[in-house]
């Protein structure tokens, strides 16, 4: 299976989960080391464009390519499994539970959970300190030009 996510020119050969522990994310409490992909292009798109500001057009990223072999297991969550409240603006302290715990359980390598962002679509999230991270590969990454009338106010 391939997995997407949009980086960084500078942090697109590195999957280490560490840039989302430094604030916390939807999924993941301050300390807590994720890797965030999502499960096409176009999701990994709209989950990084609506954290940039309108008039301001990103120009250094690209778009990785990961493969998960399918030897792996992953642990599903569904919509209903998911606490009140899962899915707001700003994020809540219980989805970053629910991270904290697949990662200190130390179980999967990948858990799939709901996108905020565009129902029905899912995230994928790879937790760097299970034993089959490593078996996880960046096959491809690419110069990502954005749109520019995403980011123009009409």
């Amino acid at each position: 299976m391939f997995v997407y996510r949009l980086s960084r020119k500078k942090y697109k050969n590195k999957l280490s989960g560490y840039g989302a522990s430094l604030n916390g994310q939807r999924w993941n409490s301050k300390g807590t080391e994720l890797v965030y992909t999502a499960q096409n292009r176009a999701l990994a798109h709209s989950e990084v464009a609506v954290h940039i500001s309108l008039g301001i057009l990103p120009k250094d990223y690209h778009m990785v390519e990961i493969e998960i072999p399918d030897s792996l297991n992953i642990y599903k969550i569904q919509n209903q499994d998911l606490p009140s409240g899962w899915n707001s603006i700003p994020f809540q302290p219980a989805s970053q539970i629910i991270g904290d715990e697949f990662v200190e359980e130390n179980e999967f390598a990948i858990i799939q959970i709901p996108s905020a962002v565009v129902k029905g679509e899912f995230n994928f999230l790879l937790n760097p300190k299970h034993v089959d991270f490593k078996k996880i590969k960046i096959t491809k990454t690419e110069p990502f030009p954005f749109d520019p009338r995403f980011f123009i106010s009409h």
